[in-house]
């Protein structure tokens, strides 16, 4: 064998530790991103694309140290508590066009200071999950859910950091004021209408109700109650009148035998 075919044993130990090092560099890869998803690393930070995989819950083998997270386009329905509380460096989460409708109250929980951007938009809410997103001071797209108007809507909105870019598409789909239907929400609030004042109204109307029931009640009570003693009393005095009297004595001193 001639010297360019020759390797001296060194030169073999490099390269055989190069191999191992980049083997175990590839193997690290693949461990680390879950399956199906796509890890790309030519960005300098853990983004992990996760979208239109068929997915139907959150992967619970996401890197601990991903900044970017994308589960869009999939099948989720619901997103359970603490779904992502290892992600302490998830800058931005993708949960869009999915099918969620329900989310847990800690859903979000350990991502209240880091996350920049949340993405619900094209789900099946309708309702706000306010316990879950209230904490977050991450911009939240809502646009293209089911949303029933509502005060509790409007009160959870109020906690809320919209993303000013796709609140005008969040629209009542249904609504406690039928005029408000397929309208932005947006555009109800800021015609001066509040959804609060018809609950309380409605809250009012009810306990009024439920007074003048209750006072129906003890007006019924009280007439049953006068009527029947004064039956009583008759029936009494019928007895008292229908016994025999005893003999009436002239003489006081000497009473007849």
């Amino acid at each position: 064998m001639g010297a360019a075919g020759r390797q001296s044993p060194s030169c073999l130990l490099v390269s055989a530790r190069g191999s191992c090092l980049f083997l175990l560099f590839y193997l690290h890869l693949g461990a680390s991103c879950p399956q199906p998803c796509w890890c790309p690393d030519h960005t300098g930070t853990v983004a992990v694309h996760c979208s239109a995989r068929g997915l139907q819950e959150i992967p619970r083998d996401v890197p601990t140290d991903t900044v970017l997270l994308k589960l869009d386009a999939n099948r989720i329905s619901h997103v359970p508590n603490g779904a992502f509380q290892h992600l302490h460096q998830l800058r931005e989460l993708d949960l869009s066009h999915n099918a969620i409708e329900t989310i847990g109250p800690a859903a979000f929980s350990g991502l209240a200071g880091g996350l920049r951007l949340l993405d619900l938009s094209h789900n099946h809410l309708r309702r706000i999950p306010k316990d879950a997103l209230g904490k977050l001071s991450a911009k939240i797209r809502l646009s293209h859910n089911p949303l029933h108007c509502e005060c509790a809507l409007q009160e959870a909105l109020w906690e809320l950091k919209l993303d000013p870019d796709s609140v005008d598409e969040i629209a009542c789909h249904t609504s406690v004021q039928e005029e408000f239907v397929g309208k932005p929400l947006i555009q109800a609030l800021d015609s001066g209408v509040s959804f609060c004042s018809i609950h309380h109204k409605t809250t009012d109307v009810a306990m009024l109700v439920t007074m003048f029931g209750w006072f129906a009640m003890v007006i019924t009570y009280i007439v049953y109650y006068v009527r029947h003693n004064q039956e009583d009393a008759r029936r009494h005095l019928e007895y008292l009148k229908s016994l025999p009297s005893a003999p009436v004595s002239k003489d006081p001193i000497n009473p007849a035998p």
